[in-house]
């Protein structure tokens, strides 16, 4: 028996059928079976749904000889199940990775509920994704499992049946089946729940929800949506015959009556001269159903009442308010804006304060954040502020002064202080004065084209204004440089008359100077155990990609490796599972590389300043082919690697679990690469950049020779593997420019 019986009714979704028994069939936890009903569909779902069972036992394919609708296609799925639990998942979804592990877990935990409730996220066809906005309903803290009355929030929670796992014996034991109709989840989903002896939640996502762009049921324009109607009386009649849940009346007449508001306000699902009548059905309804007491907002209140001329007259001057607030809104930008230009203008003909200094940084802290911390060390005189968006304060660092962008002191600061540092740039309306300088940090050694090298780029691009980018190449004074490699390539990229200043890069002399202590107070910090090899993931941004997901399995890469082993994993998308620990909102890249024992990665700049650390790299180059069409590539990354190379997730797997991560091939590979792209990173390159741009020195501290760095070792204690030799024999050559 297994242990889901997973159920998929489908009917005209031939395009993303596939896509949905795919995200069930490829999930970490196999026990179970995939129950497929093909609802006389006229499209292609019949022969998909047969093509799959052919390939894969676990796909039971159930026709039906004539279309039923949803509610009952989901009955004929129940009646082949055998599974402990029931998963419902509408044909244009999908499961999203580890979901069934996730769910089978909980309900180990909970001691098999006869409900678990999961959250969802709607996904739109732009690449867009919106998480359940009542989230927080789901949270696991506080006893489990528990009875609907001591979490009456769940009700609140979208009413499908999709985003819960059922109990099949529970759902057996009452009888509940789907009703015909639009609206068949409505008398399903409520008297599950108000039944159910024990719920849990699990908080995490587990359903993608599409948002199709044209086609959905509940998007079409119909009088099907009357069938609402019918559907609460489905639901008042079950709570009738059961005296035991009439506690649950007032609370189930506000959520009826916000649903019916919720369809007569939505554009586009009644048509057109059938609102009144709609609304007078609800107001029968109401009659019909009516619970006294009940407070109602004032929509609620108009709906219950049916005063469809009273609803039309509020909303039209509840749009009318709207638009001359959005009128009056714009005047005031406007005229904010224009006052903020005019006090720029009166600001660049003031003096420059020839003590003052401004950072700012795209993206974390980086090399701003690192020259800051040395302007106020080496030119204590100087006064330093840092720009920090809404939104980015955990970002800033602790030191300088803030300034929000957009503010009259925001704009005096550009105006009037001598040094502007940055690693992207200060926005089009910076006007350079004689006398300023301006520091232009970059983002790191350059792997993947950047620049001029884009304009044949344009997946890589994305609208990148390159008239404006060469206004602003012509503002640099100083541009800062790791490696030689990366010098050649700024200078050609971002042609112009500043200075490179190749000193290396500031963000790494926190690599170079931490201690053992340091190192283990970052840990502890992070919630790393004491003992566990930590493997810093930090993969780098894919241009030919709409959505930003993790190209590897995390959570079966750890399985396969044992407990010895946690990943920081620094993804677009926050990642989990047990011994996965979520860094993708950390601000400070330095202190992750510092905490880990070692970095996997493919493309990200991260791999050159880690390599400064002297620590073991594994890169991942699965989707090197695609990455190099869309981005270029000023080198073959696999030709010249930082160490040891996988080309799939099951190589990876092996390099880690046979310790060729740390052997002394991989070290070779490494001292090679540190010799090449990180000859300047000592310790010293902030100090060096200061002494030469704000102290005017010629003669800078002297650069501490690769055999004689001792950075910070990893917390856990290295075998002789681990000690990085010097290179000996034939190693890989590369590239140029």
């Amino acid at each position: 028996m297994p242990r889901f019986s997973v159920i998929v009714p489908a009917y005209e979704v031939q395009a993303y059928l596939s896509e949905c028994l795919d995200s069930v069939l490829s999930q970490s936890y196999s026990d179970l079976e995939l129950i497929a009903v093909d609802d006389c569909s006229p499209d292609a779902c019949g022969t998909i749904i047969d093509e799959y069972a052919a390939r894969d036992t676990r796909v039971k394919a159930v026709h039906l000889p004539e279309n039923r609708g949803l509610g009952r296609a989901r009955n004929a799925g129940m009646a082949e199940a055998t599974g402990d639990y029931l998963v419902f998942l509408d044909s244009d979804d999908t499961l999203t990775p580890d979901a069934l592990r996730s769910v089978a877990d909980r309900l180990k935990e909970t001691g098999d509920p006869d409900v678990l409730v999961f959250d969802y996220t709607r996904t739109y066809w732009d690449g867009r994704e919106v998480r359940n906005q009542l989230a927080a309903q789901l949270t696991e803290r506080g006893p489990a499992p528990f009875r609907l009355a001591d979490r009456p929030g769940l009700l609140r929670v979208l009413m499908v049946a999709w985003n819960k796992a059922y109990r099949r014996e529970f759902v057996r034991a009452h009888g509940f089946r789907f009703p015909p109709g639009y609206y068949e989840d409505t008398p399903w989903t409520f008297p599950v729940l108000l039944t159910a002896g024990s719920v849990a939640t699990l908080d995490r996502v587990c359903v993608h929800y599409r948002q199709r762009r044209q086609g959905s049921i509940l998007g079409t324009t119909s009088r099907r949506h009357f069938d609402l109607f019918e559907q609460y009386d489905r639901v008042f009649a079950y709570v009738g015959e059961r005296p035991e849940l009439a506690r649950w009346r007032p609370e189930l007449f506000r959520r009826m009556i916000d649903h019916y508001a919720v369809v007569f306000t939505h554009r586009g699902r009644l048509p057109r001269g059938s609102h009144g009548e709609f609304l007078r059905r609800a107001r029968a309804h109401c009659r019909r159903h009516r619970v006294p007491g009940v407070r109602l907002g004032l929509r609620h209140t108009l709906v219950r009442f049916g005063l469809h001329r009273t609803f039309r007259a509020l909303r039209l001057a509840a749009a009318a308010r709207r638009r001359a607030l959005k009128c009056a809104v714009k005047l005031a930008r406007a005229l904010r804006t224009g006052a903020l230009r005019l006090h720029y203008r009166v600001q660049l003909r003031l003096p420059l304060r020839a003590d003052r200094a401004v950072f700012t940084a795209q993206e974390g802290r980086g090399d701003p954040a690192a020259l800051e911390e040395a302007f106020r060390t080496h030119a204590p005189h100087l006064r330093t502020a840092w720009i920090t968006p809404a939104g980015q304060e955990r970002a800033a660092p602790p030191g300088p002064r803030r300034l929000r962008p957009g503010t009259a002191a925001y704009w005096s600061a550009l105006a009037r202080s001598r040094y502007l540092v940055s690693d992207s740039g200060f926005g089009g309306r910076l006007r350079k004065r004689t006398g300023q300088v301006v520091v232009q940090t970059q983002q790191g050694t350059p792997l993947g084209h950047v620049g001029l090298d884009l304009l044949e780029r344009p997946a890589a691009a994305h609208g990148t204004d390159f008239a404006r980018l060469l206004r602003d190449v012509d503002q640099w004074d100083y541009v800062l440089s790791g490696n030689r490699h990366a010098t050649l390539t700024w200078e050609r990229v971002h042609p112009g008359r500043y200075t490179t200043l190749e000193y290396g890069l500031p963000r790494n002399d926190v690599l170079q100077r931490a201690t053992t202590a340091d190192v283990a107070r970052l840990r502890a910090s992070l919630g790393v155990p004491q003992d566990a090899v930590a493997v810093l993931y930090a993969p780098a941004h894919r241009d030919h990609r709409r959505t930003q997901r993790p190209l590897l399995d995390l959570e079966r890469i750890l399985r396969r490796l044992g407990p010895r082993f946690v990943v920081l994993a620094r993804t677009p998308a926050p990642a989990r599972g047990d011994r996965v620990i979520d860094v993708s909102g950390h601000p400070d890249l330095s202190a992750l590389c510092l905490a880990s024992d070692a970095l996997l990665t493919d493309y990200a700049p991260v791999l050159f300043d880690y390599a400064g650390l002297d620590r073991p790299i594994v890169v991942h180059t699965e989707d090197w082919a695609a990455y190099e069409a869309a981005r270029g590539a000023y080198f073959d990354l696999r030709a010249f690697p930082p160490g040891a190379v996988a080309r799939s997730e099951d190589e990876l797997i092996d390099i880690f679990a046979t310790g060729h991560w740390r052997g002394s091939r991989s070290a070779q590979l490494r001292a090679a690469f540190r010799e090449r792209f990180c000859p300047w990173d000592d310790g010293r390159a902030a100090e060096r950049v200061v002494r030469r741009v704000v102290l005017g020195e010629t003669e800078l501290p002297p650069v501490v020779p690769l055999a004689d760095r001792d950075p910070a070792p990893p917390a856990r204690t290295r075998s002789p593997l681990a000690t990085v030799p010097q290179p000996s024999g034939p190693l890989p050559v590369t590239e140029s420019h």
